[in-house]
């Protein structure tokens, strides 16, 4: 079980890849991370605490809405999917990841929610536009070849029944048994609300408390 509170961290802080490392590992698991000096940014993973639900925009971009990790613990994931490779975690040997759990970014969820400069309120003026904001991950085995793909709403409004759209703000659990076995798994996002210079809604959510099960430890078929 990977939880992130193998990781040290000040109380209220982030680690955000600007010591040039290039990513770091969790739980026998590596999250790859891109770090720009020039323009101090980054894009994969970072790591965080930061306890705050209410900052909005992008210095809320390490804040996972929730507050906390998943289950109350201190340390979390945010993945950021930028201007480099696809966010990346690569398992210590192949194996079965059961599922981890998800959540949306402080940056992410009052963008939806308001609207701010760059991207729409999700619904539009009457709450009746058909937007999503969705994460599809996808699993690769030893050799990179695609072993399936899974997605997960983290906002959806196209239902029907307004009453019904949400954005998600608790820990949420995404099942990857379909996935198979694996050695790598890539994030990506897509949006409804999309410009010229791509999708306008916040890149990144955060993830904690993956479950994961190495193909050598198995002694016999792996089931669900």
């Amino acid at each position: 079980m990977v939880t992130f509170d193998d990781l040290t961290l000040p109380a209220e802080s982030y680690w955000n890849g600007s010591d040039g490392s290039g990513g770091f590992t969790s739980g026998g698991v590596h999250f790859s991370n891109n770090y720009d000096a020039e323009w101090g940014s980054w894009d994969g993973f970072s790591y965080s605490n930061l306890t705050d639900t209410t900052t909005m925009g992008f210095a809320a971009q390490y804040n996972a809405i929730v507050g906390s990790g998943q289950g109350g613990s201190a340390n979390y994931a945010v993945c950021y999917t930028g201007w480099a490779t696809p966010p990346t975690m690569i398992l210590e040997e192949s194996g079965f990841i059961d599922g981890l759990y998800v959540t949306t970014s402080n940056y992410a969820y009052y963008s939806m929610l308001n609207g701010d400069a760059f991207a729409k309120k999700f619904g539009g003026a009457d709450g009746s536009d058909p937007d999503f904001f969705l994460l599809n991950i996808t699993g690769k085995d030893v050799d990179g070849n695609v072993t399936g793909t899974v997605d997960f709403y983290l906002a959806d409004y196209r239902f029907e029944d307004n009453g019904e759209d949400y954005i998600v703000d608790t820990w949420r659990y995404v099942d990857l048994t379909s996935l198979g076995e694996v050695m790598s798994l890539e994030f990506a996002l897509s949006s409804s609300d999309v410009g010229d210079f791509g999708m306008n809604t916040p890149g990144c959510f955060a993830i904690d408390t993956i479950l994961y099960e190495p193909a050598s430890l198995l002694t016999g078929p792996y089931t669900e």
